[in-house]
């Protein structure tokens, strides 16, 4: 699979593959339907334990980003990618929100941040 687990995350390795695995799907790089690594693969994969992707996965099935079927394996379920797209909208309105609130400390205005943007988004 796609998962890369860093060391200077500082989110937890569960999250990292959760994350990755949402991401994904949100970008349609897993389909619905697509079974997914088993629990034993993905852990000898990434060279981690077993207990950290069961964690990811019951989250992820928790969440309703895939199904597991008992003898089958895991699925990834049919998401609403409009609503992941709401849930990350959200995301970055509070990541930015802590960013504005730190380039606060330097003297950074939103403003600045503005032009930071347009200028990223004219190079495309």
């Amino acid at each position: 699979m796609f998962i890369v687990i860093s060391t200077s995350n500082p989110d937890p390795m569960y999250k990292q593959v959760t994350d990755q695995i949402k991401d994904a799907i949100a970008a349609g790089s897993l389909a619905p339907g697509s079974k997914i690594p088993s629990i034993r693969e993905m852990a000898r994969e990434l060279n981690i334990s077993e207990i950290t992707i069961k964690r990811a996965y019951s989250d992820l099935e928790n969440e309703g980003f895939i199904l597991t079927r008992s003898g089958m394996g895991s699925f990834v379920a049919d998401v609403d990618r409009q609503k992941l797209r709401s849930e990350k909208l959200e995301e970055i309105k509070k990541d930015l929100e802590g960013m504005l609130k730190a380039g606060e400390k330097f003297g950074i205005t939103t403003e600045d941040v503005i032009r930071i943007l347009k200028v990223r988004r004219s190079k495309k």
